[in-house]
């Protein structure tokens, strides 16, 4: 697995989200890892990203929620926003976009106050793929 997005959940859990499974073809996978720190065991969440997809950015609201963004899928790059609340691990998939489709993007917060999405691919080609 590789090309994925991580996010935390104060001192409780870790998540990670999409991810690319094989390099030839290329194939994305949508699933949601977590790994409850106290007692180190993962567990992989029902809920799914919207699409499978790789070269994403995940940023967290850490005390309340935590965000998957942009990345590209087998269609291209996307520009979808997909939440993910704390504790309960559910997932909603916002209404608000990224400005335009974007892989390969950062993403941070300032817990409590705001979260970013910024950089990246845009318009053109899509990421290169590292062997």
């Amino acid at each position: 697995m590789r090309i994925l997005a991580a996010l935390t959940y104060k001192r409780i859990a870790g998540y990670f989200g999409g991810g690319e499974t094989v390099i030839s073809p290329q194939t994305f996978t949508s699933g949601i890892d977590k790994i409850t720190f106290l007692g180190d065991t993962k567990t992989t969440l029902s809920a799914t990203l919207t699409t499978a997809r790789g070269y994403l950015a995940g940023m967290a609201n850490s005390g309340t929620a935590g965000y998957f963004a942009g990345g590209s899928d087998s269609g291209g790059r996307i520009s979808g926003i997909d939440k993910i609340t704390f504790p309960g691990d559910t997932k909603t998939t916002l209404s608000a976009v990224l400005t335009t489709t974007r892989s390969s993007l950062a993403g941070m917060a300032n817990s409590g106050v705001a979260g970013y999405f910024g950089g990246g691919s845009g318009a053109g080609r899509l990421p290169l793929r590292y062997r």
